[in-house]
């Protein structure tokens, strides 16, 4: 397991690969397992520079292998969140419905938040069933600097 550190437009993060597909973007706050080696690979480049592109309004969707850990719930969550359209948001309700369970809002958002590869797997594209701004494992100026870069301003609570 490689993972190498960027500086980016949103803070220093580091990303992860485990045979040849990403596995974790870390934010400055994360703690990085100990088992993981400091090695650029070409797919860690690569997801670096897509990562920059997208930071510069210049890449609306990612294009490299992924292979995130968790539980069934979680992968169907994760996988849900790649139907959010590039500058629109939705709520974890609206999650919890594409999922088949729609009183599982709570539950998305804790999905949300064990998202090992935030920014490419758009969790901050979720909202609130009030459409405010709550929770994001890289925090709340983080999330919002996000959907800034995609959309108009939102409301901060």
């Amino acid at each position: 397991m490689n993972v190498f550190y960027y500086t980016t437009p949103v803070g220093k993060i580091a990303i992860a690969e485990k045979n040849n597909a990403i596995t974790n973007i870390f934010f400055e706050t994360d703690t990085i397992p100990s088992d993981f080696h400091v090695k650029e690979t070409a797919l860690l480049k690569e997801t670096a520079g897509q990562i920059y592109l997208y930071l510069y309004k210049k890449l609306k969707s990612f294009s490299i292998p992924l292979n995130p850990q968790g539980t069934e719930f979680y992968k169907k969550v994760w996988n849900a969140l790649f139907t959010i359209p590039y500058g629109e948001t939705v709520t974890y309700k609206t999650i919890a419905q594409a999922c088949g369970n729609p009183n599982a809002a709570r539950a998305v958002g804790n999905a949300c938040n064990k998202n090992p590869i935030p920014i490419i797997i758009p969790c901050h594209r979720v909202l609130s069933t009030s459409n405010k701004l709550t929770g994001y494992r890289g925090g709340l100026k983080l999330k919002q600097k996000l959907i800034a870069l995609e959309t108009t301003k939102i409301e901060v609570v």
